[in-house]
């Protein structure tokens, strides 16, 4: 269930930059700061930048949930007339209009995380959330002995990493594992929703064998549930944080997915440097992901990816 960094562009200690004038800025906007995830991409955007000579600012809304706070954000942004802009959307079709705006202006835009549909950005820094969801599937049906039922909090309906992580899990689970049978799939972002959430999927299915939550708060919630509640049942994450790894090493969680957030921050920033020098770039970039548990945690290729 490994998957290696795919594109030499955003590994750490990545090869020449391509030099980029001191005044060229760059407005990174983010889905969040609630996470942990989002301050680890932040620090990749931040060496990037450091190393391509540019300049950067890095936005979010407060929660994941805020999508006509992130626009706003994203306008004003635009307004400035950036030389760049890196995006990760909340919603991959409603902040459309705002992104032609900027396309239209001539400002070349680099989606990360979560897509938009269509071809506004040159190139989007991405985890393969399919193939990662899948592997989640993976580890769970592992877990549970490939039979059972099982259910899943995924933390949006409207992001493309949502969408992707949901449905790799569910398409895994139904191709692979005919002897599992999804109960139920709900929806929540943060850790304190997902705990209620995830009480009340356990309260209606008693039987239940396993859980999957789909980014670090509902991990997060996952691990609490499980705890609070006694039940004995498997529960797998996504991403990474201190409390998610905690709750790993104590047996909350058997393991999870995580991304490569620092390797992201810097294919953003090194992607819109090549965009200003009239480089072509690939449609998506494969930013890698890898499952962890107790057992790697402390191999030196999950550790430089995992964060706190």
């Amino acid at each position: 269930m490994k998957k290696t960094i795919l594109s030499s562009v955003i590994a750490l200690g990545a090869a020449m930059a391509v030099p980029a004038s001191a005044e060229t800025y760059f407005p990174l906007i983010a889905k969040g700061f609630s996470h942990q995830f989002w301050q680890a991409v932040k620090a990749g955007a931040e060496e990037a930048a450091a190393r391509n000579g540019v300049s950067i600012t890095f936005e979010g809304p407060n929660t994941e949930a805020e999508i006509d706070k992130q626009t706003d954000i994203l306008n004003a942004a635009i307004a400035k007339n950036p030389q760049g802009l890196g995006f990760a959307a909340l919603d991959s079709q409603a902040q459309i209009p705002a992104l032609q705006k900027a396309a239209d202006a001539g400002i070349p835009i680099v989606a990360f995380d979560s897509g938009v549909e269509g071809d506004l950005p040159l190139t989007t820094c991405t985890t393969d959330n399919l193939a990662a969801a899948a592997g989640a599937a993976d580890g769970l049906a592992k877990a549970i002995g490939e039979a059972g039922k099982v259910a899943a909090v995924i933390h949006d309906q409207t992001s493309a990493t949502g969408i992707g992580r949901r449905d790799g899990f569910l398409n895994r689970m139904k191709e692979a594992y005919p002897n599992i049978e999804i109960v139920d799939v709900q929806y929540a972002n943060d850790a304190l929703k997902a705990t209620e959430t995830i009480k009340a999927i356990l309260q209606a299915n008693p039987d239940l064998k396993g859980i999957f939550a789909s980014n670090e708060g509902a991990a997060i919630g996952l691990a609490v549930a499980i705890k609070e509640t006694g039940t004995g049942i498997v529960g797998v994450g996504f991403d990474s944080g201190k409390t998610q790894k905690d709750a790993i090493m104590d047996g909350s969680l058997i393991g999870s997915i995580t991304q490569n957030p620092v390797g992201i921050g810097q294919c953003v920033v090194d992607s819109l440097v090549k965009a200003v020098a009239g480089e072509t770039l690939p449609k998506v970039i494969d930013t890698g992901f890898y499952w962890y548990d107790k057992t790697n945690m402390t191999d030196p290729a999950i550790a430089a990816v995992l964060y706190d």
